[in-house]
C-alpha cells in the first residue's frame, strides 16, 4: 500500500515511475498485477470531447461612472451573460446563443456561434464586445454599457464546469425514416449511423470505476492547465449495472471541475456547433491515478474490451425518456468503425477524440516526471455505487399556487 505522499517524494525527487493508461496495459500484461502496483507510481488518463455543461465566470471590473450589471441584461458578442450576481460579476454558459445573431441567420439550424466560441476567442488573445443594460441605482448610476474587452482585462476569469467527463454513455442511433439532429450529431434513418463520445480505456473515470482516487480537490489537467475537481457532476448516478471489472454499463459518475481560465490553452477549449441542436463546448481533461494498490493498478489498465455500451434509439426511445438498449457493444468494436445490428453492418463515429486523449494523458505524464504537477489527495470521496444515488427524471405536476403579485 503506497500513499500520496510517498508518490509525491518519488516526483519530487524524478524517481516516480509514470505510465498512461494506454501503457499501463501492456505493463501489467508482461509484469502481472502484483509488480506493477509495486513498480507504478502514477497512470495518466485523458479525454477530449464536447462538454455541454461547461461556463465560466468572470469579474469584468467597475466602468466609470459604476454601473450594476447585476440584475440586468449583458451580452458578450451578442451571446446573453447571466447577471444575477453582485455589480459586476457574470456567468458566460458554453450552450448560450445570440438572441438575434446574423451568423446564426445565414445559417439557419447550424448554430454557428455561441458560448464556447466566445470563451475560445478570449482564451485566443482577442477582443469581445461587452454590452450591458441597467436600471441605474444611486451608487451605480450608469444605465448603458459599450464596450471592447480581453481575458487580461478581467479581474477574474474562471472555468467552471458543473458536468464533465461522464463515465461511459449512450450509442446513439435513429430507427426512424428522417434525419435527426442531436446532440450525438445528425443520426441518419434506418440505422444509418452509430455514433458514441468516449475516450474508453482512456477515459479518467473508466480508470476509476468506483472513484477511490478522484474526488473533491483532485488536480487535473484543465484546457491546457491545471483544474481541481469541485465537486460530483450534475446527474452524478453511480449506482448503475456494472460489469465483473466494476466497469458501468450505461452512463453513470461525472466531476464538477473548476480552474483559472487565464491559464488555459486554446486548443484544448474549443466551441463547438452542432448543425440543428446547438452549441457546446470541447473540453480537454486529464486525471492522475495514483497507484495505492493492486486494486487500483487492475482499475487503471481496463481494456476496451472490457468497456461496454448500450445502443439507444434516440428516434423514440431517448426523446420519450423510456427505457430499452437495442444491443450492448464493446468500445473495442466501436473503434472498429462498424457495429453489428439486426443483422446490418452500422458504422460508426466518435465525436471524443481519441488522439488528442492520449496527447492529454502524455503532456499530464511528462509534467508529473519534470515535477511539475504533484498529485493531490482528495479531501472528500465521490458518492459512490454504495451510496444510494440515482439520477431522476422530472416528474411533472400541476400548478396550484396563484403567480405572486
Amino acid at each position: 500500500m503506497k500513499t500520496v505522499e510517498e508518490i509525491n517524494e518519488k516526483i519530487k525527487k524524478g524517481k516516480a515511475l509514470v505510465l498512461t493508461a494506454e501503457e499501463i496495459i501492456d505493463f501489467v500484461d508482461q509484469k502481472g498485477t502484483k509488480k506493477a502496483a509495486e513498480a507504478v507510481d502514477v497512470v495518466t488518463t485523458g479525454t477530449f470531447g464536447p462538454m455541454c455543461s461547461s461556463g465560466a465566470y468572470f469579474n469584468v471590473g467597475h466602468s466609470k461612472p459604476r454601473i450594476k450589471i447585476g440584475g440586468g441584461k449583458a451580452y458578450l458578442n451578442d451571446v446573453p451573460v447571466y447577471t444575477g450576481f453582485a455589480a459586476v460579476d457574470i456567468l458566460l454558459g458554453a450552450t448560450a446563443v445570440p438572441d438575434d445573431d446574423p451568423r446564426n441567420a445565414v445559417f439557419p439550424g447550424k448554430f454557428a456561434y455561441g458560448g464556447g466560441h466566445v470563451i475560445e476567442e478570449l482564451l485566443s488573445g482577442k477582443e469581445v464586445r461587452l454590452t450591458a443594460t441597467a436600471y441605474g441605482t444611486d451608487c451605480y448610476p450608469r444605465k448603458k454599457l459599450e464596450t471592447r474587452i480581453t481575458l487580461d482585462d478581467m479581474n477574474e476569469a474562471v472555468l467552471f464546469n458543473p458536468r464533465n467527463c461522464y463515465q461511459n454513455y449512450n450509442v446513439a442511433v435513429n430507427l426512424s425514416d428522417r434525419p435527426l439532429y442531436t446532440y450525438m450529431g445528425v443520426l441518419q434513418p434506418r440505422l444509418g449511423n452509430a455514433n458514441y463520445s468516449s475516450a474508453g480505456q482512456l477515459s479518467p473515470l473508466l480508470c476509476d470505476p468506483f472513484y477511490r482516487t478522484t474526488g473533491v480537490g483532485t488536480r487535473i489537467f484543465l484546457g491546457g492547465g491545471t483544474g481541481y475537481v469541485a465537486w460530483q457532476g450534475t446527474q452524478h448516478s453511480p449506482c448503475v449495472p456494472r460489469t465483473d471489472l466494476g466497469v458501468p454499463k450505461v452512463s453513470a459518475g461525472t466531476i464538477a471541475v473548476i480552474g483559472d481560465l487565464k491559464q488555459m490553452d486554446p486548443r484544448w477549449l474549443r466551441g463547438t456547433s452542432f448543425r440543428g441542436y446547438g452549441v457546446t463546448l470541447t473540453v480537454g481533461i486529464g486525471v492522475p491515478i495514483p497507484i495505492l494498490d493492486e486494486e487500483t493498478v487492475v482499475q487503471a489498465a481496463v481494456r476496451d474490451e472490457d468497456i461496454v455500451a448500450q445502443v439507444v434509439d434516440y428516434s423514440e426511445t431517448y426523446p420519450q425518456r423510456e427505457s430499452g438498449s437495442l444491443a450492448e457493444v464493446s468500445y473495442a468494436q466501436l473503434k472498429t468503425g462498424e457495429i453489428s445490428l439486426d443483422e446490418k453492418k452500422v458504422p460508426t463515429a466518435s465525436f471524443s477524440s481519441y488522439a488528442m486523449a492520449r496527447e492529454i494523458a502524455g503532456i499530464l505524464k511528462d509534467w508529473i516526471q519534470k515535477g511539475q504537477f504533484l498529485l493531490t489527495e482528495c479531501v472528500q470521496r465521490l458518492p459512490s455505487s454504495d451510496s444510494g444515488i440515482v439520477f431522476k427524471g422530472l416528474q411533472e405536476k400541476p400548478i396550484r399556487f396563484k403567480k405572486a403579485v
